[in-house]
């Protein structure tokens, strides 16, 4: 398959330079466009008040992997890819394998869901890989699985266009109870501004904050509550996948506010 990936890591991660080269080395078709630096927690921003620039990137990935950093975002990189850079559309975008868990609410800062919901904006099937740790450097059972989701992929087709959210507990390959279909949690967090003063005495805060986990998402969303949650599949070592949409309208939200009425003057 053709395949274009992206990150919010950067060049330098660990987690791409293990997801292109394993995918190149399996026969697939490899093209990397991502961040010259990290860039997480961007969500879908885009670079409007400046040029993109992006640089041919040699001797990081395999040798089949053509490369490119470029000094935009996640999404600016898929966008540049799709429309400067590739002479074909791929088949799927991939993003990650991100250093870190993008579960829950989450998911809406995530530079990289965002990079693969760029995917999707433009009408390709796209797939967002994290592992589910901040300092576990062993990227081989996520880029395992990546392979086996991708060849699952080419023989048997996305039946629409979606994105899968697809996150991978951070536990030996022997270690993963399996994989689950998940609905989106919801996660919260606790203490979330750090204030601190510098050495000239001047007041700043830093984003900090513990996670405090509300793992059962709100009525109304039109979801089954007998599909698992995707926190709780991870605390159990499964690998999940959360299928996602751009589309954030709230059908409950409509049906609630249908007898409203409004008298203009």
């Amino acid at each position: 398959m053709k395949l274009l990936i992206s990150n919010d890591d950067g060049v330098s991660a660990l987690g791409i330079r293990t997801l292109a080269d394993s995918l190149a080395e399996a026969g697939h078709d490899v093209t990397v466009v991502c961040p010259d630096r990290e860039r997480s927690a961007t969500g879908h921003g885009l670079t409007m008040q400046q040029p993109i620039r992006a640089e041919v990137i040699e001797s990081v990935f395999h040798p089949a992997v053509n490369a490119w950093a470029c000094d935009g975002t996640p999404s600016d990189c898929v966008k540049l890819a799709l429309w400067a850079l590739l002479d074909s559309p791929p088949d799927l975008v991939l993003s990650g394998i991100n250093q870190g868990a993008n579960l829950g609410t989450e998911i809406l800062y995530s530079g990289t869901v965002s990079a693969a919901m760029e995917g999707i904006i433009e009408g390709i099937p796209s797939v967002a890989f994290s592992l589910t740790s901040h300092t576990s450097k062993d990227f081989q059972p996520a880029a395992k699985f990546a392979q086996i989701l991708v060849e699952k992929i080419a023989v048997q087709p996305l039946p629409e266009l979606m994105l899968l959210n697809v996150n991978i507990p951070a536990v030996n390959w022997e270690k993963i109870a399996g994989v689950t279909f998940t609905r989106q949690g919801v996660r919260r967090y606790v203490d979330v501004f750090d204030k601190r003063v510098d050495p000239r005495g001047k007041v700043y805060y830093w984003l900090t904050g513990e996670v405090l986990e509300e793992v059962e998402p709100p009525s109304g969303l039109n979801l089954s509550d007998n599909v698992p949650i995707d926190v709780d599949m991870i605390r159990n070592n499964y690998i999940s996948i959360t299928p996602l949409q751009y589309n954030l309208t709230y059908p409950q939200g409509l049906n609630n506010l249908s007898n409203w009425e409004f008298q203009l003057p």
